[in-house]
C-alpha cells in the first residue's frame, strides 16, 4: 500500500505517560469554562481517554470579570476532587493554579500575597487580545523578581503581534516561556493563528503546550488535529510539559 493512502494519526495519540496539562478550565462555575460537576466529569474522562491523567486547573484571575482568589479557587478543586471520588474517577491528578490577567490588579496581588503556580515558581499569564500592557516589560521584570518565572499563555493568539513578530523573540528575551494552545494547530481560532502557531513552533520559540479546554467543543476540535508536519512540530514540546508535572 502506498504511504500516501496510511491512515494519519491523530493528535489525541501522542500525548506521553507523563504529559501533564498546563493550562485548562476545568472547576465548575468558576469562570468562562465548565459549567457544573458533571461537565467537569466528562470533560476530564475525555481527556483521559487521550492518555491524559495529569491536570492543573487554571481557571481566570481577571479584575472585575473573574475575581477569584487563590480561597476560592483551592476550595473549589477540593469539591471537584471530591465529586470525582465520588463517582470513581481515581485515576487522575489534578491540582490549581490560576490564569493571571496582567492587570492593574495583578499587580497588587503580585505584591500582597502567594500567587497559584503550576508548578514551583512558574505562574501562568495573559493580558488582553486588544493590546498588550503598554508597560509589560517592566511587569515581566517584576514578575521575575518577586521569584516567579511567567508563562504567557496563548501567545499565537494576540493578534497585535501577528504584523510585528519580532516582539515574540522580545518576549523571549524579557523571560517570558511560551505555552502554545493545542487548538491553534486546527483551523479553530481561525487560519492567522494557525499560521503563527506552526512559525512559533518551527523558530522553537514554544515551551510548552495546554489543550485550554473549556468545553467539549474545544474537544471536538482537538480530535481533528491530525497533520502529520505539525505533529512532529508539537512533539518535543508535549514532551517538554513533564518538566512541570
Amino acid at each position: 500500500m502506498l504511504s500516501f493512502f496510511k491512515k494519519k494519526t491523530p493528535l489525541i495519540k501522542h500525548f506521553p505517560l507523563d504529559f501533564v496539562d498546563i493550562h485548562s478550565h476545568l472547576l465548575p462555575n468558576i469562570d468562562d469554562g465548565s459549567k457544573s460537576f458533571e461537565e467537569s466529569a466528562s470533560l476530564i474522562k475525555r481527556l483521559n481517554s487521550y492518555g491524559i491523567k495529569n491536570f492543573v486547573a487554571t481557571p481566570h484571575i481577571m479584575d472585575g470579570v473573574w475575581n477569584n482568589t487563590s480561597s476560592i479557587i483551592q476550595t473549589k478543586l477540593y469539591e471537584l476532587t471530591d465529586y470525582l471520588n465520588k463517582q470513581g474517577i481515581k485515576d487522575i491528578q489534578i491540582r490549581a493554579a490560576a490564569e493571571y490577567m496582567l492587570d492593574s490588579n495583578f499587580e497588587k496581588l503580585l505584591y500582597s500575597e502567594k500567587l497559584l503556580t503550576i508548578k514551583d515558581q512558574f505562574i501562568l499569564v495573559e493580558f488582553s487580545y486588544i493590546n498588550p500592557p503598554i508597560n509589560l516589560k517592566e511587569i515581566l521584570f517584576n514578575i521575575q523578581i518577586a521569584g516567579y518565572q511567567p508563562i504567557l499563555a496563548h501567545p499565537e493568539r494576540y493578534s497585535f503581534f501577528h504584523t510585528n513578530y519580532k516582539e515574540y523573540s522580545k518576549l523571549k528575551e524579557a523571560g517570558c516561556l511560551f505555552q502554545l494552545n493545542l487548538l491553534s494547530l486546527s483551523s479553530y481560532y481561525g487560519s492567522n493563528v494557525n499560521r503563527i502557531a506552526k512559525q512559533l513552533l518551527k523558530d522553537n520559540l514554544i515551551d510548552f503546550a495546554g489543550t485550554d479546554t473549556h468545553h467539549h467543543r474545544h474537544l471536538n476540535a482537538l480530535e481533528t488535529i491530525n497533520n502529520p508536519k505539525l505533529i512532529n512540530l508539537i512533539k518535543p514540546v508535549l514532551e517538554n510539559n513533564a518538566k512541570l508535572l
